[in-house]
């Protein structure tokens, strides 16, 4: 993040906190209470420029990335963004990421870490491709909540925001300069991300705060992100990825496009397949708060779970965890003891869930 936009967000924030190192972000503006119902019930401001943004363009574009990733990308239009997941050679997932389409070789790739640029850059040279490492040099700023449109609407002063579509994308032009909107989000509501230069962020923050004056949106810190992304059961790569763990273990080998095998990982991922998975991430409810959780083993035995992030949910008045637990446990209602001590019981996911995914799983 630049020195700039870090200097305006912490003189408007209570604390900060370090992502990595080098890399700061607000842990909270007022109490992670007040931000955490302001999202839930209107909308929430964030900043996630801690993230790494690598513009990726040339001939051997989609090559290079259907090498580094696990979706296939040769029927995305410009425009969309694929969530996806980059893995090691032993099949294990490295990070989570989004790939966005901007055109015929030209994309853009998001992690969670700015230290991912040199993996992705050591698998480029075999490739006939250009990287720009974007991070640090632009602000990204999400809009979270059921007001978010209303308020990007007037902030940005265009009626089309409506009609983007789920994990779609589009270029507006605010303070002279490009701004991009994505539909996409981390908290479990309808929300956006704003990607934009660093000079014009300090100015999209106060519009955004303008716009939603009425409409009941606060400026939200990373405390308010963690509880919000637990209740929807998102991962965090510096918790639910700290110890090795394969995408069926996280439930997310529907991001892996198994008729192919040129990713990397991609032979560790089929012969994994004929095998079911020894642990599963799952919600857990402790007996008691926990105020962090370190990444538990990378064998859970069972009957026992290893506890991989905790918060307290403000909204459901409950302690939430996720982590892993043996298979056989994986159950809503197992009783499981955690490596801390505790008791814990198994969950389903997400534990906030008001778009009806569960019921309609069942249905």
């Amino acid at each position: 993040m630049s020195d700039e936009f870090t200097h305006f967000l912490a003189g408007r924030s209570a604390a900060m906190t370090t992502i990595a190192p080098g890399i700061e972000t607000p842990l909270r503006f007022s109490t992670v209470e007040r931000e955490h119902f302001a999202t839930r019930r209107a909308a929430g401001l964030f900043d996630f420029s801690f993230m790494c943004c690598i513009e990726i363009t040339g001939p051997g574009s989609t090559a290079f990335l259907h090498a580094l990733q696990t979706r296939t990308l040769d029927a995305m239009a410009g425009g969309r963004i694929a969530y996806t997941l980059l893995l090691r050679d032993d099949g294990t997932v490295i990070i989570d990421a989004t790939v966005w389409r901007f055109a015929d070789n030209r994309y853009w790739l998001f992690t969670g870490r700015r230290a991912d640029f040199d993996y992705v850059a050591a698998v480029a040279r075999d490739f006939d491709v250009t990287l720009v490492n974007r991070s640090g040099r632009q602000a990204v700023i999400a809009v979270q909540g059921s007001t978010s449109i209303g308020i990007l609407e007037m902030a940005l002063n265009n009626r089309s925001i409506r009609t983007l579509p789920w994990f779609g994308f589009i270029s507006l032009p605010f303070a002279g300069v490009d701004c991009r909107l994505a539909r996409i989000g981390y908290s479990g509501e309808r929300g956006y991300e704003l990607i934009i230069d660093n000079v014009a962020a300090p100015a999209l923050w106060q519009a955004l705060l303008a716009a939603g004056a009425n409409d009941g949106l606060l400026e939200c810190g990373f405390e308010a992100t963690n509880a919000l992304r637990i209740e929807a059961g998102h991962i965090l790569f510096s918790s639910e990825l700290a110890a090795p763990v394969r995408p069926a273990e996280l439930s997310m080998d529907r991001l892996i496009d198994f008729h192919r095998s040129d990713f990397r990982g991609a032979s560790a991922i089929h012969s994994a397949r004929r095998q079911s998975p020894a642990r599963r991430l799952v919600g857990l409810l402790p007996g008691h708060r926990i105020a962090s959780a370190a990444s538990g083993p990378p064998i859970v035995r069972q009957g026992r779970g290893a506890l991989s992030s905790a918060a307290w949910s403000p909204l459901l008045e409950k302690n939430l965890a996720l982590g892993f637990v043996h298979a056989d446990d994986a159950y809503p209602g197992t009783m499981v003891k955690l490596a801390c001590g505790t008791s814990a019981q198994v969950a389903r996911l997400p534990f906030y869930d008001p778009g009806r995914v569960l019921l309609r799983r069942g249905d």
